[in-house]
């Protein structure tokens, strides 16, 4: 192995392929719903603890502003991880691995992803 070859650690400058970054997306939003899954597990409490509580919750998600920015993020990342996973089990079914197909449906999960965060916006807001 040669020693005396140059070692780029600076990860900023290394430009990832669309799929690579496609895939890192989906663990990002993998990691943001299971965290958010906290927020809707205290929601999910609230409201089955008493009607008091529902009505509560249900005021929580119609007037609080970050209510209402954390339940879009969490839609939007859960509609992102399901396109992407749903690539990926495509993948690992034998389909689209080669460089110009894979870029393809990278390209796909990125619109599919884009338009689910809009539609969930207007659906949120």
């Amino acid at each position: 192995m040669n020693k005396k070859r140059p070692v780029n650690l600076d990860l900023r400058t290394i430009k990832q392929p669309l799929p690579a970054i496609t895939s890192i997306l989906h663990r990002i939003t993998g990691i943001v719903l299971f965290f958010g899954a906290i927020f809707m597990i205290y929601a999910l409490g609230l409201s089955l603890e008493s009607e008091a509580g529902f009505n509560e919750a249900t005021t929580m998600f119609e007037e609080s502003f970050f209510a209402k920015l954390i339940t879009w993020g969490l839609i939007s990342a859960l509609l992102y991880h399901m396109f992407a996973g749903v690539k990926h089990l495509i993948m690992d079914a034998g389909h689209l691995e080669e460089i110009e197909s894979g870029a393809m449906a990278a390209k796909v999960t990125l619109a599919l992803g884009v338009a689910g965060v809009l539609l969930a916006g207007v659906w949120v807001w």
